[in-house]
């Protein structure tokens, strides 16, 4: 019952740091005739009830979504109920989630159990987007988060289902789906294909049939109406990348001119190319040799190569690499929320934007307060801690003076919460040089870019050699 109850407590503290972050400012907040995120959620509504789908259903106010004329709507009234709906949706799908998955974990005591679910909801990337910039991620985060959550109990079809929905909700879900797909398809060959495995094979893509089937079947009346969505889906034409996102493209667009240099085609296939060899390695040790840590270490690996080479990125897709690294965080409590706070601050030309600015502020010191009270993340920076024993004992057997040093961690870390400080400072203090409107914006996407270079390879370092620190585990126990 105590457990529950301190649960319920870490709920209660994430729900009002979210309300608290809704009643400030937004995306797109009185700016128009763009407008912004809020605007383009609204704007779904109108064209979801009145274009060209007729049955849907339209209760509390149809003046929030008249065609045409409701363009720009920021009545308080609207506000509240647009708030409150990703409000509910928290409450309905994530933060249960949340909980059940920290309630799951294993081998760990239940203030640490605790912790983690007060670390995890106070993540403040998904709490400043959802409830400050407004959107709704926490849906198919939701969904994905239930997907893990039911594999964890080995219930493998809902899992699917889970992850089906939450893929139909929102497209970049995709970068999820390797390493969910492999690591089913690792279990089956675990089983056989003989036999069992072959069985749970044909159970799973008869039960991603159906669910894609369920979600799509709406917009299933006229073959030019399905075209529509998957060209909004997948908007190629927009170009490699958008605004100033913290991945390989914007970074290296400052000494080479991508755009410019290469075609839209070229562009595409590198991009394509790239962000496959960066993610095949752990996908490869996921099918052979699936296990749930591998696959929450190949969720986070995955989506950080997507996010880093893809094509077409928004600066708010690094929230599907967030979100699997929080599931580790009491597993590496030290390098997750190294890599959260990067991601946080990586969106910060955005939330300056939005006017978000104090709310980043306050809710990233929260996060790095509970962090620290919780794991005393700055002890946490051994090689045991930082699950590298294995690969540091695997690389001396080469080259004998090979060690990982804690303080290099330690001062590394001290070094990247200063210069992200002094970045911040600058961003929102200063005015840039005339010749160099947009030296912050990139300044910030080329720091957080390095970080996640960074991160990527450790996170496929943990991933590909997780198996050996597992047994080394196992043997000293």
């Amino acid at each position: 019952m105590e457990k529950w109850s301190l649960m319920a407590v870490a709920a209660l503290l994430g729900l009002t740091v979210r309300w608290t972050v809704s009643l400030g400012s937004y995306s797109g907040a009185g700016k128009p005739p763009l407008y912004g995120d809020y605007e383009a959620q609204r704007h779904w509504q109108e064209v979801t009830y009145n274009l060209p789908v007729k049955h849907w259903a339209k209760l509390i106010n149809p003046s929030w979504i008249a065609l045409h004329t409701s363009r720009g709507h920021e009545s308080p009234p609207h506000k509240l109920f647009m708030r409150a709906t990703v409000l509910v949706a928290d409450i309905l799908i994530y933060i249960p989630a949340v909980i059940l998955y920290c309630c799951h974990l294993k081998e760990i005591s239940t203030k640490k159990k605790i912790a983690t679910a007060l670390c995890i909801l106070q993540y403040p990337g998904l709490i400043l987007i959802d409830y400050g910039h407004f959107q709704y991620n926490s849906v198919s985060l939701g969904f994905a988060l239930w997907g893990v959550l039911c594999l964890s109990y080995d219930l493998d079809l809902l899992g699917s289902i889970a992850f089906c929905l939450a893929i139909n909700y929102k497209q970049m879900e995709l970068y999820h789906s390797l390493p969910f797909f492999c690591y089913l398809l690792g279990k089956c060959f675990k089983k056989g294909l003989m036999g069992t495995g072959l069985l749970l094979l044909i159970k799973l893509g008869s039960i991603v049939v159906v669910s894609f089937a369920f979600c799509w079947l709406p917009f299933c009346t006229e073959m030019e109406q399905i075209l529509q969505v998957l060209r909004r889906l997948f908007p190629v034409d927009r170009g490699l990348f958008e605004d100033k996102v913290a991945n390989i493209w914007c970074t290296l667009s400052v000494l080479i001119k991508i755009k410019t240099v290469l075609s839209s085609q070229t562009q595409f296939k590198l991009s394509f190319a790239l962000t496959f060899l960066s993610l095949l390695p752990c996908c490869i040790k996921l099918t052979l040799q699936p296990s749930l840590k591998g696959f929450k270490y190949a969720l986070a690996a995955c989506a950080l190569s997507f996010f880093l080479f893809s094509f077409q990125v928004h600066e708010k897709s690094i929230l599907l690499v967030a979100i699997p690294v929080c599931l580790v965080i009491n597993e590496i409590p030290f390098m997750s929320a190294w890599f959260l706070l990067v991601s946080t601050f990586s969106m910060l030309p955005l939330l300056l934007k939005d006017g978000l600015l104090h709310s980043y502020f306050v809710t990233t010191l929260a996060f790095l307060t509970a962090c620290t009270t919780s794991f005393s993340i700055f002890e946490k920076t051994s090689e045991d801690d930082l699950l590298l024993k294995s690969f540091s004992t695997s690389v001396r057997k080469y080259i004998p003076w090979f060690r990982i040093f804690p303080n290099v961690f330690k001062n590394s870390f001290l070094v990247s919460i200063t210069l992200m400080g002094i970045l911040t400072l600058m961003s929102a203090t200063l005015d840039p040089p005339q010749r160099l409107p947009d030296l912050f914006p990139v300044a910030v996407s080329a720091v957080s870019c390095l970080h996640f270079l960074f991160f990527l390879l450790y996170f496929n370092v943990i991933a590909i050699w997780e198996l050996r620190d597992g047994q080394n585990q196992k043997k000293s126990n």
